[in-house]
Order: structure tokens, then C-alpha cells, then sequence
């Protein structure tokens, strides 16, 4: 689950680290209250998506000459007319794709004297099995670009959970980051504080970029972007209440609410699976015949027959989909239950596109019987080359 950058900001500023002043507002008449709750003379307001890249992207109704996203501002009166101009309006960045996102909500924050942009993150290094720091005096910039580029100015420091934090930890990263006097010492308190969030509140990813050095040679987390392990959430009422349903897909959020792993894609073809191997095999074998995967769903191994129901509805209800391959290995999930999950779906929505289907494993012989019967106008595979062919062949019509 992603948050806002401002409900990072408040996350990590309870726990310590050194955060600007802001004020999260939703309307454009909120704008200059906002900011004179602030020190001024300098501004910053930010649009506020689950994407990054905002402050270089564009808005599609402002025209290629309008600034992006994150915009300085000298005075209430500007703040004011940015707010207005940006409330409303889709952003179009990197990460949001062509479509972008409308911004519901801005940060208005204090302005800062910036001496130095840093890039720091916390991840779950899966090559060590422990939470690492990733950190590169490379801050501002996509830190992709940064890997390929110049990958030597990224260094990763492993945390012992049996320690946390050491002081050859600090010193490490400091290093790393090429911080010294006050910058260090902020550093000794920010790191180990950083890591503690990230552990209590089961996060994902915390990354900061940038993590400035300001003129005063103090640090400040100028950015936060957080996601938490959806797994955990049972554990954290709190992260729950700041989930912002308007930045997800309908559709995804639909999935979650039968605890189907889901993922909405670009392509045409529905896919619809038990276990994430066969998932991606499936959606590769579709690439590999001309056409690409609408979605990733998985139903998981032990999905009853509303279960399935539910994720055969929720990837009809794409306008996008053009074809659907149910590609089901019967082990625990039995083919019969999804047979029947999937006639239940077909009676109930309808069917407006080719279906595939590929049934193997436990109780497959009755699992097709129930296809077969059911009067369903089914294409029907022996295996996965085969059902992969067929529903490429009946989307492209030919």
C-alpha cells in the first residue's frame, strides 16, 4: 500500500526526522490559510500522486508550456494561484503513464536553502535477507538512471536485525554520502530513527530523494515516499486509515476485497491463474505469440467458486479486454471449483469476448464435463502452448 508524500512526512516527523513545515490541503480555497500558517518567504507547493517524477511532469489541460507539478512560490498570492491551477487537473509523469492523474490534494511547505541533493532509501535486500540502506550523493535524480550510468556512486549498506543500527553502520553511510560536522551528527540521529520506522510499521520501501544538505549544513528530509507490506496491515489500523482510494484501480481495489492478487495491465488478453509462476509463464507465453496480457491475476490455490466468480468479473469489467485465458493447474485448487466459478461468472455478466480455456491437474476430467455442459460458447486448450495460440488467434481474428 503507497501513501501521500505529506502522510510520510508526518509518519517520519513523529519518530524525529527533521521535516518541514507543511499544510495538506484539498480545495484551492485552503490555499492561502495554508500558507500563512507557514514562515515564508519561500513556498513549495506539491502536487500530491502516487507516482513520482511530479516535478518535472506536465498537466494535460495547462498546455507544454505550463510548469509541473511541484512549483516554488515567493509569496501567499502566488502559492494561491498555483493551487488553483493545479487542483483539478491531470498530471502526466514517468511513472503515471500517458493516462496520468488527476491531484485531489497539494502539500504546501516551507521553502529550504539547499546545499547538497542526496538519495537515500530503505528496501528489503532479498539477496542478504535483511533491510538495507541504499544511498548515492546522486539525490534528485531517478536513481535508475543513476544505476546505469554511473552504478559505482550507489552504495548499499546491509543491517544486522540483531543490532540494527551501529555506529559502523553510520559511519558507513555518512561516508557513502560524503557527510561531515553537522550534516554527520544529524545523520547518527536520522539513520538508525529511519530504520526503526521502517521496521515498526512493516514498510516496503522508504525512499528519500532528495535528502538535502541545506546551506546551513543541517539535513532535511525533503521528500518521503512510502509503501508498506500489504501482508501486514492486519497490524497497523493506523497505515490503514491512510490509504487514498481515488490513486488505485477500481479494479484493483475491487481484487482486494477477495484477496486476489491483481495487477492491471496494457494489454488485451484477460489472464486469470493460479500461482504467480504460472501467472507470469502465462502472460510471457501470450507476449511471445503477438499480443500482450490486460491484467495478472491470480486466484491462488485454495479460491472457492464466488472467489473465482469475482476475479472473472472484475476482468471483464476492463473495456480493454478483448480475450480471456483461464489457465488453471489443478493441486489444491480443484478444476471443478473452477469450472463453476467460471460458468457462475459467464451466467451472471455475460460473455462479449473469445474465452480460452486450460484446465489441468485435480479433478480435470469433471472440470471440463462442467464447461463442456454449461452452453457456453468456450474455446478449449490441451495445454498452455496451445490455449496461448488459440486466444491470440481469436483476439486478433484471425
Amino acid at each position: 500500500m503507497n501513501i501521500h508524500e505529506y502522510q510520510g512526512k508526518q509518519l517520519l516527523k513523529a519518530y524525529g526526522a527533521p521535516v518541514a513545515d507543511g499544510v495538506p490541503i484539498f480545495t484551492a480555497e485552503e490555499a492561502e490559510a495554508a500558507a500563512k500558517k507557514l514562515p515564508g518567504p519561500l513556498y513549495v507547493v506539491k502536487s500530491q500522486i502516487h507516482a513520482g517524477g511530479r516535478g518535472k511532469g506536465k498537466f494535460k489541460e495547462l498546455g507544454p508550456d505550463a510548469k509541473g507539478g511541484v512549483r516554488l512560490a515567493k509569496s501567499v498570492e502566488e502559492v494561491v494561484a498555483h493551487a488553483k491551477e493545479m487542483l483539478g487537473n491531470t498530471l502526466v509523469t514517468k511513472q503515471t503513464g500517458p493516462a496520468g492523474k488527476q491531484v485531489n490534494r497539494l502539500y504546501i511547505e516551507d521553502g529550504a536553502d539547499i546545499d547538497r541533493e542526496l538519495y537515500l532509501s530503505l528496501l528489503v535486500d532479498r539477496t542478504v535477507g535483511r533491510v538495507a540502506f541504499v544511498v548515492s550523493t546522486e539525490g534528485g535524480m531517478d536513481i535508475e538512471a543513476v544505476a546505469e550510468a554511473t552504478p559505482e556512486k550507489i552504495i548499499t549498506v546491509a543491517i544486522d536485525p540483531e543490532t540494527g543500527v551501529t555506529d559502523a553502520d553510520v559511519a558507513k553511510i555518512n561516508g557513502a554520502l560524503k557527510l561531515s560536522g553537522e550534516a554527520a551528527e544529524d545523520g547518527k540521529k536520522l539513520f538508525p530513527l529511519l530504520y526503526k520506522a521502517f521496521s515498526d510499521k512493516d514498510m516496503s520501501l522508504l525512499e528519500i530523494n532528495p535528502l538535502i544538505v541545506m546551506t546551513n549544513g543541517r539535513l532535511r528530509v525533503l521528500d518521503a515516499k512510502v509503501s508498506f507490506d500489504g501482508n501486514a496491515l492486519f497490524r497497523h489500523d493506523d497505515v490503514k486509515e491512510l490509504r487514498d482510494i481515488t490513486e488505485e484501480d477500481s479494479k484493483e481495489i475491487e481484487a482486494s476485497k477477495w484477496d486476489l492478487a491483481y495487477v492491471a495491465l496494457d494489454g488485451n488478453i484477460g489472464c486469470m491463474v493460479n500461482g504467480a509462476g504460472l501467472a507470469m509463464a502465462t502472460m510471457d507465453i501470450i507476449k511471445l505469440y503477438g499480443a500482450e496480457p490486460a491484467n495478472f491475476c491470480d486466484v491462488g490455490g485454495g479460491a472457492g467458486k464466488e472467489k473465482v466468480a469475482a476475479a472473472f468479473k472484475i476482468i471483464t469489467a476492463d473495456p480493454r479486454v478483448e480475450g480471456i485465458l483461464v489457465n488453471i493447474f489443478g493441486g489444491i485448487m480443484k478444476c471443478d471449483v473452477i469450472a463453476e466459478g467460471v460458468v457462475a461468472a459467464v451466467k451472471e455478466v455475460g460473455l462479449k469476448v473469445p474465452l480460452v480455456v486450460r484446465l489441468e491437474g485435480t479433478n480435470v476430467e469433471l472440470g471440463k464435463k462442467i464447461i463442456n455442459e454449461s452452453g457456453l460458447n468456450v474455446i478449449s486448450a490441451d495445454d498452455l502452448d496451445d490455449a496461448a495460440q488459440k486466444i491470440v488467434k481469436a483476439v486478433k481474428g484471425n
